[in-house]
């Protein structure tokens, strides 16, 4: 099946965009862009290491990540910054190779501290002091800026039960879960059940075709698990999402959403080790995997960016965990960064002390998430500021160079 037809299927049931046509500039063909939300907080003073803060290692005396050349030390990326030793197997190589930077001190200006209020604010990518309109996402809009310009065929999905918002919009959009079986909640049966309903309505064929290209994308998960069980690859976990999520990226999506849940940390956090640095190390392997099943040309053309609502408190708190917090870390990944950026820790910074604390107890925001989005989508898709406020209404973005 081309992946003009796949499109035009993935408008309907049981997939939720509403009609638009979608395609991309020329400047964007063959470009990927993943990403991927850590729902509930990851604790980024635990993942980017401030190894030059004397304040950090206060702060924390049962969850701090020791200083690099100490037993489960951190990584060394810098003079000021170290990466946890989670991660020394999967993402510190591609560090190493210039596949992946960090940018520190990002985030919302959102105050709230709220999972829900501040997932759904960055989802929207709208501005605060505006009334939020629910029914457009942040890459939704981006897909339909790509849609007025003459490339062809760019396709967005989200790898979720439910369409999320930061998907929700005019452009057509697929949903799909990868995780457990993936096997669809709803059989064949039933599918004849809901198409026969519609059989004599305007949504017959709308209807009949989201079937259909659900049940493509099915067969095309299935024979990645066969061959997955023949090389022994395990069925758990993220890494094997994130591989079934490459294979289909890397011939037939272009935007590309998921979420992984699990990063509320308020008690037992653990430090190298432990619950916390258990996720981290099963989130390398998944970012890993992806990198390695989308295979060296179209990982050329990939960018992957890991984020979270917000971070978490900088102190520890009395049950060896973290709180609710402001600013966090955001994860750049990508086959073709640039020299500026891969194997970085780039975006506005400042020393971590008492006194650059925000309200005295949470990491700053110097990088906001709409401009530095802004930014990375000129660099990647050529918008012009013009496209680019359809996308961010009213943002300067913030180049840094990151492809």
């Amino acid at each position: 099946m081309q992946r003009r037809e796949l499109l035009k299927l993935a408008a309907a049931v049981p997939f939720a965009g509403t009609a638009a046509s979608v395609m991309a500039a020329p400047s964007a063909e063959g470009t990927k862009l993943l990403v991927v939300f850590l729902r509930g907080a990851y604790d980024c003073s635990n993942l980017l290491v401030p190894t030059s803060s004397d304040f950090y290692y206060a702060s924390r005396p049962n969850i701090a990540i020791a200083r690099p050349g100490s037993p489960n030390g951190a990584l060394p990326l810098d003079a000021d910054w170290g990466l946890h030793p989670a991660l020394a197997q999967s993402v510190m190589p591609m560090f190493q190779q210039k596949q992946a930077s960090f940018i520190a001190f990002a985030g919302t200006e959102d105050l709230t501290r709220s999972h829900f209020e501040t997932q759904d604010s960055i989802e929207l990518g709208q501005a605060l002091d505006r009334r939020r309109d629910y029914s457009s996402g942040f890459l939704n809009r981006l897909a339909g800026v790509l849609g007025a310009g003459p490339v062809t065929d760019v396709s967005p999905i989200a790898f979720t039960g439910q369409l999320p918002i930061s998907m929700r919009g005019n452009a057509k959009a697929a949903n799909m879960t990868l995780a457990g079986n993936a096997r669809s909640s709803i059989d064949a049966r039933q599918s004849q059940v809901i198409a026969s309903m519609y059989r004599k309505t305007a949504l017959a064929q709308p209807v009949a075709e989201g079937f259909q290209v659900r049940d493509e994308v099915m067969r095309a998960v299935q024979a990645e698990m066969d061959a997955a069980s023949r090389n022994a690859m395990t069925a758990k976990g993220f890494e094997l999402v994130a591989r079934r999520m490459a294979l289909l990226m890397r011939d037939r999506f272009d935007l590309g959403f998921v979420d992984v849940g699990g990063w509320d940390t308020h008690v037992g956090q653990g430090g190298a080790t432990g619950y916390l640095a258990n996720r981290f190390e099963e989130l390398g392997r998944g970012v890993a995997g992806f990198a390695q099943e989308m295979g060296d040309d179209a990982w050329r053309q990939t960018v992957v960016v890991v984020i979270s609502e917000f971070g978490r408190t900088f102190r520890e708190n009395g049950n060896r965990g973290t709180d609710h917090g402001h600013g966090t870390v955001y994860w750049v990944l990508g086959g073709g960064l640039s020299a500026q950026a891969g194997g970085r820790v780039v975006g506005e910074q400042q020393a971590l002390t008492q006194a650059t604390l925000f309200q005295n107890r949470d990491y700053p925001v110097l990088n906001e998430y709409r401009a530095v989005f802004g930014g990375l989508f000129q660099r990647m898709y050529g918008l012009s500021s013009a496209q680019l406020a359809k996308v961010f209404d009213g943002v300067a973005p913030k180049d840094l160079r990151l492809v």
